[in-house]
């Protein structure tokens, strides 16, 4: 703030016609310069954090389990000694899946559709929030036990089906150019995908990744 109003004030004097004493056009000059370098180093790391995102999301779009893809990401980045992705569950209320959904999901209006709404951690890091649509007639009775029960992520639930992922949209919501870097809490982009196993869809999932994922940890 300091900064700012010495630059107004002496582009102020300059546009009145005042001179500047040397020593606060020397000062002004490197005023100038702390600012020129502060947006240098802004813009690299605006770069850096659009590279990260980039493939982030080129890998979840690759791969058939976001849970692996957060997991093996949790470790690259240093985020926890443990990097475990744990999926801590969000109360309120459910979110029906409606007709579109239920078409995707083949299911007919009368078929029970479960809904589930986590964050997934990595230590102490939110790196997702994710709403998850399934059907549990095409789990098993552990699967679903699981999914009731426990914070186990919906991928490593699921595994043994061996699913597929048919993506429906990647959304960047976050954008370089909008100034400063983005916080752990805030939203960088999100993904809409459907699992199937064998060709049959039994779950859909909108998933939005957080600032956490840039976080650089020990390694």
């Amino acid at each position: 703030m300091e900064r700012t109003a010495t630059r107004m004030l002496t582009v102020g004097l300059a546009a009145l016609g005042a001179t500047v004493p040397p020593a606060d056009a020397g000062s002004a000059r490197a005023q100038a310069a702390g600012a020129a370098a502060e947006t240098s180093r802004e813009a690299q790391d605006g770069s850096e954090a659009r590279a990260l995102i980039e493939t982030l999301s080129a890998r979840l779009l690759a791969a058939p389990s976001a849970t692996a893809v957060l997991e093996a990401w949790c470790a690259e980045r240093g985020l926890s000694p443990d990097p475990r992705i744990v999926a801590v569950r969000v109360p309120g209320p459910d979110k029906l899946p409606g007709a579109a959904r239920r078409e995707r999901l083949a299911v007919g209006p009368d078929e029970p559709v479960r809904y589930r709404r986590v964050r997934l951690t990595c230590g102490t890091h939110v790196l997702s929030e994710a709403d998850n649509w399934y059907v549990p007639s095409r789990l098993t009775p552990a699967m679903n036990a699981a999914l009731d029960g426990t914070q186990a992520p919906f991928g490593h639930v699921v595994r043994p089906l061996g699913p597929s992922r048919r993506n429906r949209s990647l959304t960047m919501l976050w954008r370089p150019e909008s100034g400063g870097l983005p916080g752990p809490g805030e939203p960088l982009f999100s993904v809409e995908a459907v699992l199937t196993a064998g060709g049959v869809p039994f779950c859909e999932v909108a998933e939005t990744y957080t600032g956490a994922v840039l976080i650089q940890g020990a390694r």
